[in-house]
């Protein structure tokens, strides 16, 4: 009862399916995830310790390792190969089979070559780059929501054209949610989270662009994009994120904006949304220093226009 009550009681289109979506949750949540109660040390999730390798030792989860990865292959059901995927990328958080990433990326790789289904190469593209294995091939994936998620891969951080791939994507911020069907604060229950993805995708390609740009003058394009989509809601997510970018110093009484600047927070000011419940946003406007009122945001917008040559544009 208690399984069935934690994964759900719908019917699986047969007993494979069945087995792999159980054992994933028991190895990805149940063994590492969910709390008991012990009685001497308190609240512990059943993932062994590691000096306990009674029943989990280095053979045995390379045997598993191999079992696994031998149904991420086209014959084997969709989501099998889902439940495949997601408990291969859990086994190798361990230490003892980091060897065995560089193998199992090639079985990846093939899959990729061979299937058709955007979400299960998007997941596999994030799983390979979240090892820290190249991805720069799917830079040039037929396929934009591949290209994206290739390049949010750490690996590909320095890559120019990883970047260009991020900027790009995001002057379409519709184009990017219609991609997948994914969780929202307004319906956490419409479609499943991406792999190694926190949140929506797009907030990640954001974050991943804030981090990679060597300033904010290479972000106006996307980021007042963005604004069509933030609220005090997302403030966490998209805008706050991006007005610390924006005045990484924070902002001096008296200063004049930049073109960058004065562009995105006039893009701010004439988004209605972003203005009500002002206490959800107090915060960040606090830390850079600008006011929290709308038309005081308005009355420093006004003030001497910013030079011209002061932000690179694309």
């Amino acid at each position: 009862m208690r399984l069935k009550a934690e994964i759900g009681t719908r019917r699986s289109p047969d007993r494979t399916t069945a087995r792999a979506e159980i054992f994933t949750f028991i190895e990805t949540f149940y063994n590492r995830k969910r709390l008991r109660r012990h009685p001497v040390w308190g609240y512990l999730t059943r993932w062994r310790p590691a000096s306990d390798t009674s029943k989990n030792t280095p053979s045995q989860r390379k045997h598993r390792l191999s079992s696994i990865t031998g149904k991420l292959h086209l014959a084997a059901a969709p989501t099998v190969r889902a439940a495949a995927l997601g408990a291969t990328a859990a086994l190798l958080h361990s230490p003892s089979l980091a060897s065995r990433i560089s193998g199992t990326t090639q079985v990846l790789r093939r899959l990729l070559t061979e299937s058709t289904d955007r979400r299960e190469r998007a997941n596999t593209v994030l799983t390979i780059g979240a090892w820290g294995q190249d991805t720069t091939i799917w830079l040039q994936d037929p396929d934009p929501a591949i290209r994206a998620c290739a390049a949010l891969s750490p690996a590909c951080a320095d890559n120019t054209n990883a970047t260009r791939t991020i900027l790009r994507a995001l002057l379409e911020p519709v184009v990017i949610d219609s991609w997948f069907l994914e969780p929202t604060a307004a319906d956490p229950c419409a479609g499943e989270p991406l792999s190694h993805i926190e949140g929506r995708l797009r907030y990640a390609l954001l974050s991943a662009a804030i981090e990679r740009a060597a300033d904010f003058d290479e972000l106006p394009p996307a980021a007042t994009a963005s604004v069509l989509f933030c609220s005090t809601l997302t403030i966490a997510q998209d805008w706050g994120p991006l007005l610390a970018a924006a005045f990484p110093s924070g902002y001096d009484q008296g200063t004049d904006l930049t073109l960058a600047q004065h562009r995105y927070l006039s893009a701010l000011a004439d988004r209605d949304v972003c203005w009500r419940h002002t206490q959800l946003i107090t915060s960040w406007f606090d830390d850079i220093g600008l006011p929290t009122d709308r038309d005081a945001i308005r009355a420093l917008l006004t003030g001497p226009a910013p030079g011209r040559n002061t932000a690179r544009f694309e």
